[in-house]
């Protein structure tokens, strides 16, 4: 079996490490793999699954004979060095928002819009977290009765800020009196619910709300869907959570829309309220499906329908998507 040398980078973060795990628990054919981060873990060293992987500052050489780049350390890293990996010929795999909205950079979650994989001139981009687990989802439902309008609210974990925001809501929980350090979220996280994740546009929607609009349309190559979007940070850990509720041009029935849910690849059908039976952010956790339940009509509009949907977004939301990807690009079309 032929394998491919590979780097990461960004690797000691919350989604580079998990990168690096998930490659050797899906035996992705992985050669060599380079660990790239900042010039200050420089040398370090990071274990991952028992195996253990030394730090490297970027340079020139590490670009050369590459075949497939992660990267996963913020939208300017990438900018500044994702063309240098492309342009000696290795296919980079971005998680960040920097080339999402590019033409000619293929937004990709293969169980959507797998055949934009191979339009890529280098790079593919990984979409947004709650983007990623929301067009799983919607996909399918949209060929079959396709959806007019989707009004989505989030419950988005601490977790998709990475490790600062974890290490906010852990020194808030146990130290009452004096302030966390550092401060990653503009209010205390704990106990609360901050109706803002990143930054303000001046419509008063927030960047991220703008990404799951955008990012959606162009994924499901509906750029004429009607979508909105609340986005809100929670005090769980892991696993992000969204209310959906979507208007179809088609009728449905709710037997339809549950018998496609559960065939449709990535995901998990959890919906048996006699049961109590529905998805949870602690049931996500080191998991890669997309957990859906609580469907039920909307009787205020006419073709309307309710779900919650669930992910882990570390996993599913971020590297597990990634390496999909790449898997994908090695299947071929």
């Amino acid at each position: 079996m032929r394998l491919y040398d590979i780097a990461v980078v960004g690797a000691s973060g919350l989604v580079g490490r998990k990168i690096l795990e998930l490659l050797q628990e899906r035996n992705f054919p992985a050669g060599k793999v380079i660990a790239i981060a900042s010039d200050n873990s420089h040398g370090k060293e990071i274990t991952v699954n028992k195996v253990t992987h030394r730090l490297n500052k970027y340079s020139p050489e590490l670009t050369k004979n590459l075949e497939f780049v992660f990267f996963s350390a913020g939208g300017k890293v990438s900018l500044e060095y994702a063309q240098l990996f492309a342009r000696e010929g290795a296919l980079v795999i971005d998680n960040s928002s920097a080339f999402r909205m590019q033409e000619d950079v293929p937004l990709v979650v293969p169980e959507a819009n797998r055949q934009d994989i191979f339009k890529h001139k280098g790079i593919i981009a990984n979409p947004n977290c709650s983007t990623i687990q929301l067009v799983v989802a919607l996909k399918p439902l949209d060929e079959a009765f396709k959806i007019k309008r989707v009004v989505v609210s989030t419950y988005q974990s601490v977790s998709g800020i990475g490790n600062k925001g974890v290490t906010q809501l852990h020194n808030e929980i146990h130290n009452e009196k004096e302030p966390p350090n550092p401060v990653i979220f503009p209010y205390r996280i704990a106990y609360n619910a901050i109706p803002h994740i990143d930054v303000f546009m001046e419509d008063g929607y927030t960047k991220e709300e703008y990404k799951m609009i955008h990012e959606t349309r162009k994924i499901m190559h509906r750029h004429d869907l009607h979508i909105t979007t609340t986005c809100v940070r929670v005090p769980t850990i892991g696993g992000h959570s969204e209310s959906v509720n979507i208007e179809f041009e088609k009728h449905f029935k709710l037997d339809e829309v549950r018998d496609i849910l559960s065939k449709a690849k990535s995901v998990k059908l959890v919906d048996d309220i006699k049961k109590l039976q529905y998805p949870m952010p602690a049931d996500s956790f080191e998991r890669d499906e997309v957990f859906v339940g609580r469907i039920r009509e909307d009787e205020s509009v006419k073709n309307g329908l309710n779900m919650w949907i669930v992910s882990d977004n570390v996993r599913k939301g971020a590297a597990t998507n990634a390496v999909q990807i790449a898997e994908e690009y090695l299947k071929g079309k």
